[in-house]
């Protein structure tokens, strides 16, 4: 049995793929994290992102929501100097828009997780990929959930990060049939 062949790039990936990929989060905390990491991709690899996410949780306090939607412009531009993330102006002012679209969802559902987890049913989608080129960028339910984000307030949530955000936060279940996570993560 092999592990999913994009994680073979680096320990990093590999660690991360055998200990949270696709693993059902719940936890609003993390997923806001996930929000902002998956839109902080955008244009680049995951295994960037891996690499700075320590940095990001010191530089977003540990993402926690209020204090996020609360940075001031100063603070933002603190952050666009910050080398232990992705300095992307555009990127780090969707953070402090998404954790403010981020709580007024909180507030109309109760918590996050109840909203994000709608687009399955509340279930993970458990998929049956043979090989990486069956593994699509986006479906269906990533293109109703982009939507529904847009029109909430939330940046950087194209079809394709939302795919993406589904497949970390464990929404759908896109191990290879083959890769020994694939069990792990349907229970």
């Amino acid at each position: 049995m092999r592990v999913c062949p994009w994680a073979l790039g680096s320990d990093l990936e590999e660690f991360y793929h055998d200990t949270e990929w696709g693993v059902p989060v719940h936890d609003d905390r993390l997923l806001f994290e996930f929000l902002i990491l998956e839109g902080a991709q955008a244009g680049l690899s995951w295994s960037t992102v891996l690499k700075k996410r320590a940095g990001y949780r010191k530089a977003f306090d540990n993402f926690d929501i209020y204090k996020v939607a609360s940075y001031s412009e100063q603070k933002q531009l603190e952050l666009q100097n910050n080398p232990d993330i992705i300095r992307n102006k555009l990127k780090i002012s969707s953070a402090v828009t998404n954790a403010q679209a981020f709580i007024a969802i909180q507030e109309q559902y109760g918590n996050f997780d109840a909203y994000i987890w709608s687009f399955v049913n509340g279930q993970t989608i458990k998929n049956t990929w043979q090989t990486m080129q069956e593994v699509p960028a986006n479906t269906p339910e990533s293109d109703v959930m982009s939507k529904s984000l847009k029109k909430a307030g939330f940046k950087f949530v194209g079809t394709t990060i939302c795919y993406a955000y589904m497949q970390a936060v464990g929404m759908v279940n896109d191990h290879l049939v083959n890769c020994p996570r694939y069990n792990d993560v349907n229970h």
